[in-house]
């Protein structure tokens, strides 16, 4: 169970952290959140707690598959907001419209064979 908190400890900061930089410097704020840092503390998690390297393996190589969808929040997002629509409509939208990008993308990989 502490090992628990201790992860959730250190994950829930590392968010925070990253927030607090963003409202003193967007870049650097930016740069930090490009870091694909839940990714890399899920695999340390994955490691410590399986001692394989193949999960972490499996995870970041399905991850790369769904990099392209998950620019849609990233391009939407901002694109409403400049239209004139309110923050929490704009981040609804793109959120629902990224999730149906990586449906779409784990759906035509199935088609084509590759399975995630």
């Amino acid at each position: 169970m502490i090992y628990y908190i201790f992860k959730l400890t250190v994950t829930a900061f590392l968010i925070v952290l990253i927030s607090e930089i963003a409202k003193r410097s967007s870049l650097m704020g930016a740069l930090l959140a490009a870091i694909p840092l839940v990714s890399i503390l899920a695999m340390i998690w994955m490691y410590i707690d399986t001692n394989d390297s193949k999960s972490a393996v499996e995870f970041s190589s399905r991850i790369v598959w769904l990099i392209a969808p998950s620019m849609t929040l990233f391009i939407v997002f901002p694109l409403l907001i400049k239209k004139g629509m309110h923050f929490y409509p704009s981040l609804i939208i793109s959120t629902l419209l990224t999730i149906t990008a990586y449906y779409g993308v784990i759906y035509f990989l199935g088609k084509v064979g590759i399975k995630l």
